[in-house]
Parts: C-alpha cells; sequence; structure tokens
C-alpha cells in the first residue's frame, strides 16, 4: 500500500510551511483546523507525490495548543530522544534534477546541506527542517535489487562480519 501521510509535530507552522512549500516544493494542499474548549489542532498536509488528489501521498504537521503535550515538548523526532539527529528521517523519492532544484532554494536561503552521501546503490541529499526533523532527497543510483533472503538473512548476522558466510 502507498502511503497516504506521515505526520509530524510543528511549533511553526508557517516556517514548516515556507520550508515544505516553497523550498521542498510540496504544495499545501489541505489544512484543518479543530476547536476543544480552550485547546485547539491545526493539521496541515502537503503533497509530496505531485498529484494534488485526494488521497494522494503527502506530509502533515500538526500544531496545537492545550492538548495534552508536555511543558518543553520537542519537534525533533531523534535529538530529543537522544540518538543523532540522521536516525530518524523521511526520505522522498527524487530525481538527480529535482535535487539540484531543492539545493538551488535552499541554497538561496542560506541553508546548506545537514549531510550528503553515496551509498552506493542510492545518492542522498539531506536538510534539517524548522522542527529539527532530517528529510532526504534519495535518488537510486541505480537503486538496490530486493533479495529477501539475503535481508532476512542479515537480520540476525552479527554485525560486525554480516558480510561473510559465516555471519550466521
Amino acid at each position: 500500500m502507498p502511503i497516504h501521510h506521515v505526520a509530524y509535530a510543528t511549533r511553526d507552522v508557517e516556517a514548516t510551511t515556507h520550508f515544505y512549500e516553497n523550498l521542498m516544493g510540496f504544495p499545501l494542499v489541505h489544512t484543518e483546523v479543530q476547536a476543544m474548549g480552550e485547546s485547539w489542532i491545526r493539521h496541515v498536509f502537503y503533497d509530496i507525490d505531485g498529484t494534488g488528489q485526494q488521497g494522494g501521498e503527502c506530509i502533515a504537521f500538526f500544531q496545537f495548543e492545550g492538548v495534552g503535550e508536555q511543558p518543553g515538548w520537542t519537534t525533533d523526532v531523534s535529538d530529543g530522544v537522544g540518538l543523532p539527529f540522521w536516525v530518524n528521517h523521511c526520505a522522498f523519492a527524487a530525481t538527480a534534477e529535482k535535487q539540484e532544484e531543492v539545493r538551488a532554494r535552499m541554497t538561496a536561503e542560506g541553508i546548506k546541506p545537514a549531510m550528503e552521501q553515496d551509498h552506493g546503490w542510492c545518492h542522498s541529499l539531506y536538510y534539517l527542517d524548522p522542527n529539527q526533523i532530517m528529510v532526504e532527497l534519495c535518488r537510486n543510483t541505480p537503486g538496490f535489487e530486493p533479495d529477501p533472503a539475503e535481508a532476512h538473512r542479515l537480520l540476525t548476522a552479527n554485525p560486525l562480519n554480516a558480510n561473510t558466510a559465516e555471519s550466521n
């Protein structure tokens, strides 16, 4: 099944909208607002698959107040839980052209990539959004060949010698 949407939290919906709509090129396609007494939720959706259609794939964000959040809550999904900033991230399929379009818009705003990595099977360009969530533009070069048997073998292989025949 395709992803309908992935949702994160934001404290600054305007900065989030600027990042995803203007810099990443994902148009804002839906906003809903719900008041609950003195509490409220705003849920915004950005089209990531280019269809602009209901049921298309989206990245979404919640902005809220008084819905049960803890004091000092944070929007980042890695540093905030004690992990390196690159661990939890959202990767978007991209072409070389899309990577360069986004890079140009980010550079014009003074935003540098958090990382750039050639993984062998893909080339990735990483940025931190205003919520300190890592986003990846991932371009297959040439991609990987699915191999469920090897993938399952490596689930229990010793990571220090996983690529050897005796790793089980």
